[in-house]
């Protein structure tokens, strides 16, 4: 390996090390600082790089990537406030453990607190949102501290891929010349053939590292299925799913053993996909809004749940006050039920755990009430999915825009929704269907920044379709994302549900008070939004609520980026949602 001076040597060794250590992408911010990293990872052939201009675009985007494969993304930036602009990537990383890596490039160390332009204390920048990191030495061409870094890129990438999975930071601090410009006496010429090793590295990570999946022993694997089998009625509760997901079969074959319906969050990767047409699984997704009523139902006497804690605050309330038993089963032992009615926290790979529970149950079909169970489910799934398809032609019910695209996306497809209200209405519209639908979300945090960004940096690994649905104060706060629809090549549908402001204030009781409701929190802003799509070179198309269903069908077949913007009355939305919710509570709960 060849370098003009330690710089360059520096940051090829690093590049290199990544690609042997599994990164296949990485984000670049521009920045002069990191010049030896960009042009290392950018000349390196088994490394793609998109080039993104805002830091925090870049991160969401990188971010969006390894949500998407369950591999780590690196994402690089140069020195001072570049640096802070990650920490929002950062925190979703953390909470939604996903698998990130930072490199951002710092001055030197003498320049520390000393006022020198662009410096800040990049060390413990992130906190406790990581799962590892470390400032690098500074470059220097020696066979040990070659040997030294590669070893620290190999734990780097190793650690975001832990349990949990997570964000890294590695910061690497560089001296003035950046560009990979001749000097004298700066590299040794014969290193390679003194320390090949440092040097090339070895075929493959410098450091392989193997790490095991968590799993209960023999009696305490038979312990829980003695409780799953001894229940007549049972649920399985599948929040967001964390990186890489749940294995669907393995989940469905306990619900097929134990007769337990799978009350499936959209986010869960459960929601979708083949499992859903099993004659012997119910899969249920409109429990948001018929379990607000079922306090005449039985308690279900043991409940599995799986992923992080449910979209639904309806769900989460019910499980509150009304589970006996809850198995709350996360691989890294991390408590993820804010209600704090769990019983029982199962340290253990939930799929694997599934598969060998229902592994020990006979799957004869006798299940006494539990079949009554299941089908008391399934019958209220058949009622309340009628009720959401004699809604849909309301042009007052913002729902339908996710009921629609749940039902007709292209299978198989990538599906981002944002927070706030339409990843609520997925969780409330979004019926179960049988098709390859990869529905992702920033639940971690929950916030609606980098919406955009992520859904596109998700899209840029798949030749799959991608579809995102974003409320328009998400779409405001991301518009710089989508200039990397034409940068890094990205097609996407992304439907734009403009009810002008923040529509999920009217679920709070602050509704009341206006002002100051209307002003300080839903906060009109009268924007239109279709010169943001010639600024960035996109398709436009507003459409009225009635049409929505057939030009999303036509937006599927067409090349390139296309926005579609509905237009909702945020107050009369949230009304049309009470009026459903109330005849859903006449219909199957007879009230």
């Amino acid at each position: 390996m060849v370098a003009p001076n330690r710089n360059s040597l520096w940051g090829r060794v690093i590049a290199d090390e990544l690609a042997k250590a599994g990164v296949t992408a990485a984000v670049i911010a521009p920045g002069s600082r990191s010049t030896p990293l960009t042009l290392a990872v950018a000349d390196h052939a088994e490394l793609e790089t998109f080039s993104v201009l805002d830091e925090r675009s870049a991160a969401f985007f990188a971010l969006g990537r390894a949500r998407r494969t369950g591999e780590p993304t690196a994402v690089i930036c140069t020195s001072g406030t570049a640096a802070a602009n990650f920490h929002p990537a950062v925190i979703e990383a953390n909470q939604s453990r996903v698998p990130l890596l930072l490199l951002t490039a710092d001055r030197p160390p003498e320049l520390a607190d000393s006022g020198a332009n662009q410096t800040v204390d990049q060390e413990d920048l992130y906190g406790d949102a990581l799962r590892w990191g470390r400032t690098l030495p500074e470059p220097e061409p020696t066979a040990r501290k070659l040997r030294s870094l590669r070893t620290s890129v190999d734990r780097a990438v190793g650690a975001t891929t832990g349990t949990p999975a997570g964000p890294v930071h590695l910061n690497v601090p560089f001296r003035k010349p950046l560009e990979p410009v001749e000097v004298e006496g700066d590299v040794p010429a014969d290193l390679a053939e003194r320390a090949p090793l440092a040097v090339e590295g070895r075929d493959g990570p410098f450091v392989e590292r193997t790490e095991g999946r968590p799993q209960l022993s023999v009696p305490e694997i038979e312990r829980v299925a003695d409780a799953v089998a001894g229940a007549d009625r049972g649920l399985l509760v599948a929040g967001p799913a964390d990186v890489p997901g749940l294995d669907a079969a393995a989940v469905a074959d306990l619900a097929a053993a134990t007769g337990f319906p799978i009350l499936a969050d959209p986010l869960s990767g459960l929601r979708f996909g083949e499992h859903v047409a099993r004659s012997a699984v119910t899969v249920c997704g409109g429990y948001d809004s018929y379990l607000d009523g079922a306090g005449a139902w039985p308690d279900p006497e043991v409940v599995i749940r799986l992923g992080a804690s449910p979209t639904s605050k309806v769900l989460r309330h019910y499980l509150r006050d009304r589970a006996d038993r809850q198995f709350v089963v996360d691989p890294a032992g991390q408590w993820r039920e804010a209600e704090f009615t769990a019983t029982d926290l199962l340290v253990a790979d939930p799929s694997r755990l599934a598969g060998a529970v229902a592994d020990l149950i006979e799957e004869d079909g006798e299940n006494g009430d539990g079949d009554d169970y299941r089908e008391r489910f399934a019958a209220a799934e058949r009622d309340y999915w009628e009720l959401v398809d004699d809604a849909r032609d309301d042009e007052t019910f913002e729902g339908q825009v996710l009921a629609t695209v749940a039902e007709s996306a292209p299978d198989p497809a990538t599906v981002f929704v944002s927070n706030s209200m339409p990843v609520r209405d997925l969780d409330r519209f979004g019926r179960p269907r049988a098709a390859d639908l990869r529905v992702l979300g920033n639940r971690g945090a929950s916030g609606i920044d980098g919406v955009t960004s992520t859904a596109l940096g998700a899209g840029s690994t798949t030749d799959d379709p991608l579809v995102l649905v974003t409320g328009d104060l998400a779409y405001f706060h991301d518009s710089n994302g989508l200039l990397s629809v034409g940068r890094c090549g990205v097609d996407a549908t992304i439907v734009l549900v403009n009810n002008d402001g923040g529509g999920i204030f009217h679920l709070l009781p602050i509704e009341e008070f206006d002002p100051p409701f209307t002003e300080q929190f839903v906060t009109p802003h009268g924007l239109d939004f279709e010169p943001t799509t010639e600024l960035y070179g996109l398709e436009f198309q507003r459409v009225p609520p009635e049409e929505f269903a057939e030009t999303f069908g036509a937006s599927r077949d067409r090349d390139g980026a296309q926005v579609i913007e509905v237009v909702f009355d945020s107050e009369a939305s949230h009304r049309t949602r009470e009026a459903i919710h109330e005849r859903v509570d006449g219909t199957i709960h007879g009230e």
